[in-house]
């Protein structure tokens, strides 16, 4: 990892830059190494050049551990490699063979009883180890010196409550910040605990759902079709967006291949890919049909009877790999009762490596992703030095680094009447 380069001319930092993490599990450790990537891009000694910071379940963990350390980015994003690069899954739910066996019985006679000898578990899994270990080396108090100080302006952690059925971002910054109020989702001050930690990690059915006051709430990518919005709410104008999925589509079978019916394990990892991934590409594609619009406005801003748009700009980091493909070679370092459990899942084969790369909290997985993260970070590194000296992006959507966008809406700008020659700073 030589050759580094530096942005010396950073100057102050832009109180405009928003960061979001979004969910992925295991696979959050990719966002790590973007981000150690960037802190050898900044002037050594440099606070976090993202004022405004916003997760979502593992990304929650991530964004947190910022914005305790903001004063210096690069301690903090070190503290998270070194959680992540030594994850085992005993620090992340119990995994040992009596745990699960003990869980998949309950969960057998409560299901063949319907409920007559006694209540089932709350989840597959207890994910308590997480809990501990995030009480001892996360010290989130220091959020709000971290505000006090100046060196964040607001975080935000969102979670589903399962009551109200609404998103909720649980917000923490400077005092002038305004709660807002959607359908169906809403920012709500407060001081963070570790509780809307776990609340935000809380997958459903996987890990137990987490209470809040008078709520009992889950993982936060469940009701978020909004994963931009709490970023834009508490100030954002530009958006950095490290998600974890590889947009690559699998091979479409051919004629005469065989289709075999999806195993429980395929099934279940598509709906946590569906849960933590497809709102932020519904949020991307909805923010490049707005930027469009607004770009041809004066000053970037369509204004009405409405609350003011305003053009955001995204730069969006993804995985150069298929991530699943990386978790087939380290299924072996599960431990041998969550492989067992994942085999009778049928999670453990080509269609199951979905689910498995979200739940694969070991090293030599981790570590590869941290690694990934850093090499795609440094391969686009004039992207993100110029994103983080306020270059404007200089297309007409808004956002560089989404794939899906060259194609799907090249096609549309004659239908938008949309001069592709306009500039869109």
């Amino acid at each position: 990892m030589t050759n580094k380069h530096v942005v010396t001319d950073l100057g102050p930092i832009r109180r405009d830059i928003g960061l979001v993490l979004p969910g992925g599990g295991a696979r959050c450790a990719y966002q790590v190494g973007v981000l150690k990537a960037i802190g050898e891009l900044l002037p050594k000694g440099s606070p976090c050049p993202f004022p405004i910071i916003s997760g979502t379940s593992a990304g929650a963990i991530n964004s947190v551990v910022l914005a305790t350390r903001a004063r210096r980015f690069a301690r903090g994003v070190a503290e998270l490699e070194k959680v992540w690069g030594d994850f085992r899954t005993h620090q992340v739910f119990r995994s040992d063979a009596q745990t699960m066996l003990r869980t998949g019985t309950r969960w057998l006679a409560s299901l063949s009883t319907g409920g007559l000898l006694g209540q089932a578990p709350h989840s597959l899994l207890d994910n308590d180890p997480l809990r501990q270990l995030l009480s001892r080396y996360l010290k989130i108090s220091h959020v709000q010196n971290s505000i006090d100080r100046g060196f964040l302006d607001a975080i935000a952690v969102t979670a589903a409550g399962y009551g109200t059925a609404r998103s909720v971002s649980f917000y923490q910054g400077k005092p002038d910040l305004e709660p807002w109020s959607r359908v169906r989702r809403y920012g709500q001050p407060t001081t963070l605990r570790l509780d809307h930690l776990m609340a935000s990690i809380a997958a459903p059915l996987i890990f137990p759902g987490v209470r809040i006051g008078q709520e009992y709430f889950g993982d936060g990518a469940m009701r978020q079709a909004t994963p931009l919005s709490p970023a834009v709410h508490l100030g954002a104008k530009r958006i950095l967006v490290i998600g974890v999925r590889n947009e690559e589509p699998d091979p479409e079978p051919g004629p005469d291949d065989p289709v075999p019916y999806p195993s429980l394990g395929r099934v279940a990892g598509y709906m946590l890919d569906a849960l933590l991934m497809d709102g932020l590409s519904s949020d991307l594609e909805r923010l490049a049909r707005l930027n469009y619009i607004v770009n041809e406005q004066p000053g970037r801003t369509l204004n009405g009877q409405f609350e003011s748009l305003r053009s955001i700009d995204a730069l969006i980091m993804y995985p150069s790999q298929d991530i699943r493909e990386i978790a087939l070679r380290y299924v072996h370092e599960m431990p041998r009762a969550v492989r067992l459990f994942m085999r009778a899942l049928g999670a453990l084969n080509y269609g199951g490596r979905q689910l498995v790369s979200y739940l694969l909290f070991e090293a030599g997985y981790t570590r590869e992703l941290i690694f990934l993260g850093y090499t795609d970070a440094m391969s686009r590194r004039k992207q993100l030095e110029d994103f983080l000296l306020g270059v404007p992006v200089d297309v007409p959507s808004g956002i560089v680094g989404w794939r899906d966008l060259s194609n799907e809406y090249s096609q549309r700008v004659p239908i938008l009447n949309i001069d592709t020659a306009v500039d869109g700073s």
